[in-house]
């Protein structure tokens, strides 16, 4: 197999770690909170807190690859990750629980921002996209193995098998990895910003700690409040600390690039929204129909199989349409498959859910290849390492962020009716609210130009020199 094609499959294999454990997660919740005497609403800790764990450390990858070499600090990552996967399986209440899933987004943090970092620094513009498809797609086989195994396992097994899956597949990724990743290093060592990363791991997590616990009464109300102030505080002054720092932590001039700008923050509204979808609908699934964790898994990897229909195509729709097109014109469409959720009764029949579900993935899928390529349409080599930082930051705060909000909107609908546990009716609207916050990204990615990304997506000859980047 040809080198350009071996390197992201190696890739593929920690994002099919990553990709099968929150997939896996997600239909096990409720038979996990019954087993550690927790609310299944209280598991988006286990959620968020795996999450939050990835942002706040993701800041330091790509200063620690250029230091310690990409192949040094990939194989440690995921060696990391399934430690935490272990600690997952050996949990017996929710604070073991939520400590586990700590330790694997500390791997996590890493093991993605410094592959996709290989990536581009190894592969061309012009191939980008293909690549991309190629990292991508084997790392779809996760969520499409994911509902239907961690539904098969819980059910006729116990759930605490879901985690140990992660054991000899990190084993083989990191033989892979020690075999074909390239040993990257930057030529120049940049100085860590130790301060800003410590500004900006504490304000992550005071507001997005903060925002998750909000309703559960988990922690009283003043400490929530205070950590969300607190957070609020250190990220402000992380903002005063980047403007005076030559190498921050996380490089905030890189939003001047339109591209750019519009992938992390066109990218995080889109995921806030559909974030919530793979902890809503299986919730909505068991608790509110009453259906076994293996049939929750049926119905919910028909959303993985659409993303993995859309991979191999999504090269061809770029090319046709561009970037901006696609954007736009996709977003207003997975927000209406995203919302069509909020139709789904106890009566409606299995096929017709399966089928939404999967035309609904096929779409998403186009979307997260456009947004996670356009990032780099106009980065130069030597902040690629910065820009993956951010990039990767931005896609987990938002995934964290969609998972709370969907929680809380769900919390809010069953105060209001105030009539005993939960119910499907409660997961209404929490579908139609986190659809409406994905269709609001449009209003983002149309302000893109409408040439953006023409040498990402073939679209216009290959330049024979290094032009200049745009900034705006």
């Amino acid at each position: 197999m040809r080198t350009d094609r071996i390197v992201p499959l190696i890739i593929a294999v920690a994002l099919f770690m990553e990709n099968m454990d929150s997939t896996v997660i997600a239909t096990s919740l409720p038979a996990i909170a019954a087993d550690i005497g927790a609310n299944p609403l209280a598991l988006k800790l286990a959620v968020t807190s795996y999450l939050l764990s990835l942002a706040v450390f993701i800041p330091a990858s790509g200063w620690t690859a250029d230091r310690f070499g990409a192949r040094t600090v990939f194989r440690a990552a995921i060696a990391v990750f399934v430690i935490g996967s272990i600690g997952c399986a050996l949990s017996g209440s929710l604070t073991d629980f939520v400590i586990a899933r700590i330790v694997q987004g500390m791997g996590g943090a890493m093991m993605t921002p410094v592959g996709r970092m290989v990536l581009i620094r190894t592969i061309s513009k012009r191939e980008l996209v293909g690549a991309m498809a190629w990292v991508t797609t084997p790392a779809l086989i996760g969520p499409v193995l994911g509902p239907p195994v961690g539904g098969f396992i819980t059910t006729y097994a116990t759930w605490h098998w879901i985690f140990i899956i992660n054991v000899p597949i990190g084993l083989l990724g990191i033989a892979l990895a020690t075999r074909y990743i390239p040993d990257i290093r930057a030529e120049h060592h940049e100085r860590f910003d130790l301060k800003g990363m410590v500004l900006v791991g504490l304000g992550i997590a005071g507001v997005a700690f903060g925002f998750s616990v909000l309703g559960l009464n988990f922690l009283p109300w003043y400490i929530v409040v205070s950590l969300m102030a607190a957070g609020a505080f250190f990220i402000a002054a992380y903002l005063v600390h980047e403007r005076h720092t030559k190498n921050p932590a996380l490089d905030l001039t890189l939003f001047r690039i339109p591209t750019f700008r519009a992938s992390v923050v066109g990218g995080f509204t889109f995921r806030l929204g559909i974030g919530a979808l793979p902890f809503l609908l299986p919730l909505m699934l068991q608790v509110g129909f009453g259906k076994t964790p293996f049939e929750s898994g049926l119905i919910t990897f028909a959303s993985a199989m659409g993303a993995m229909g859309m991979k191999m195509a999504a090269v061809s729709f770029l090319r046709r349409f561009g970037f901006r097109n696609i954007l736009v014109t996709n977003t207003i469409i997975s927000a209406g498959f995203l919302a069509a959720c909020a139709t789904f009764t106890e009566a409606t029949p299995a096929a017709l859910m399966v089928g939404l579900l999967l035309i609904g993935g096929f779409f998403r899928s186009l979307q997260f290849t456009s947004i996670n390529t356009i990032a780099y349409a106009d980065i130069e080599t030597a902040r690629v390492s910065r820009a993956t930082s951010l990039v990767s930051v931005g896609q987990q705060l938002s995934l964290s962020a969609g998972v709370a909000v969907g929680a809380l909107a769900v919390q809010i609908t069953e105060h209001l009716r105030a009539a005993g546990p939960l119910s499907a009716a409660d997961f209404r609207p929490a579908f139609l609210v986190v659809a409406a916050i994905s269709a609001l990204s449009v209003l983002i990615f149309f302000k893109l130009p409408p040439e953006a990304g023409a040498e990402l997506a073939n679209r216009m000859p290959a330049p024979t020199e290094t032009s200049d980047q745009r900034v705006g």
